[in-house]
């Protein structure tokens, strides 16, 4: 089945569907489908400097491992332990000069991790440690999704890789293991590894504690990153230098029910008291939270404050997903002072468009674009400001 489902090539179609409209608190929100994309999305790039808009220059990185550009599809060359097992795959795109990188999930006989690898030639450049708990309590769709350019260094996250509370979970306590930390590398590093003028590539930990950090962005020197919590609990934080955010001994989240893999037990909830760094937000219930990136200049132009916007997965039936979020930010950038939730129908919506360095893509108009799990890639206007 692994095999099958890394061979299968993605379904897409050049399609122009019917535009949608959706009222938010001061303006409103049209969409429509302009590529039909049977896949998940692992990354999505468009040139910066292109601000006309054309589908046919997009380059899709599916999960699944293959690139799709002007709508023709390519296999990556990805090692053969690759696998999507336990929900695994491409996770994230970095680019470093012209060079692609692939965060993928691993599996060799019962170990499974993950490993950065160089695209144009399947090259390996880091492999973590195997996870310890159980095969079937790994879940790599918390593995991490994103990475941001900053200063000398490169920055991703790498989740706990857990489906519920199990011994991957302290792996966020754990400064021997790479999991639930936001990682960073040198990239001078990385090109003396690409070059083979250094033996071994490691990454520093940033910061530690992190369940499922998502998404990843900054605003000036200022770093971001949104995370699932367990059965609530989803987070934005301010990601400081050797901060921990208390996972798994503290979340707004509680464990999973029995019925759902879990004990049920309730979590503490205080991270100050308990010396750990408190997020900006936390959100219960959740609303399965995924990317995150800066807010279109049209939104920044109307609040005339710091504006990130992220998006969500499923949800749950008391906060429904399939939306956006916006986050207006004090001007220190240390506090929440407004969050609105749009929801767009049933979207999965996975990633942004942006260019190689994680930056958001808008076109001419200032509108924006966006991938939805299994549907395919919207597009995204903010219209009538009231």
């Amino acid at each position: 089945k692994d095999s099958f489902k890394k061979n299968k090539s993605p379904k897409i179609e050049n399609i122009e569907s019917e535009k949608k409209r959706y009222v938010g608190n001061s303006f409103e929100i049209h969409s429509k489908k302009i590529i039909e994309l049977k896949d998940k999305v692992a990354f999505i790039i468009y040139p910066k400097k292109q601000k006309n808009f054309d589908k046919e220059k997009l380059k899709i990185y599916t999960q699944n491992g293959f690139i799709i550009e002007n709508f023709q599809q390519k296999k990556l060359d990805l090692p053969k332990y690759f696998t999507l097992q336990r929900n695994g795959g491409v996770k994230t795109i970095i680019s470093i000069n012209k060079n692609k990188i692939a965060l993928i999930s691993g599996k060799e006989k019962n170990c499974f991790f993950a490993s950065l690898v160089l695209l144009n030639s399947g090259k390996e450049l880091i492999k973590t440690k195997c996870l310890p708990t159980k095969a079937k309590n790994n879940d790599f769709n918390g593995i991490g999704s994103n990475n941001i350019h900053l200063n000398d260094y490169i920055y991703f996250t790498l989740g706990t890789s857990e489906k519920h509370v199990s011994k991957n979970s302290m792996l966020a306590q754990d400064d021997d293991y790479y999991f639930g930390k936001i990682l960073r590398i040198k990239k001078d590093d990385i090109l003396k590894k690409i070059d083979d003028k250094i033996e071994i590539l490691k990454a520093d930990v940033f910061s530690k504690g992190h369940r499922a950090p998502q998404g990843l962005t900054r605003i000036d020197q200022s770093i971001f990153n949104v995370e699932h919590g367990p059965k609530g609990g989803d987070e934005l934080n301010l990601v400081i230098k050797n901060g921990n955010y208390g996972w798994p001994l503290v979340s707004y989240g509680t464990n999973y029910l029995k019925e759902n893999g879990g004990d049920g037990k309730s979590i503490p909830t205080s991270h100050e008291l308990n010396n750990f760094n408190e997020p900006l937000l936390a959100l219960v219930p959740s609303i399965g939270i995924s990317s995150l990136n800066n807010c279109p200049s049209v939104l920044k132009n109307y609040y005339k404050k710091k504006c990130l916007m992220a998006l969500s997965l499923y949800g749950n039936n008391l906060r429904k997903g399939h939306s956006i979020i916006i986050f207006l930010l004090n001007d220190l950038m240390t506090k929440v002072d407004s969050f609105e939730i749009i929801k767009l129908d049933n979207l999965v919506l996975r990633h942004f468009v942006t260019n190689d360095l994680n930056e958001l893509y808008e076109d001419q108009n200032g509108d924006i674009y966006v991938s939805a799990d299994k549907k395919g890639i919207y597009k995204i206007s903010f219209l009538n400001f009231r």
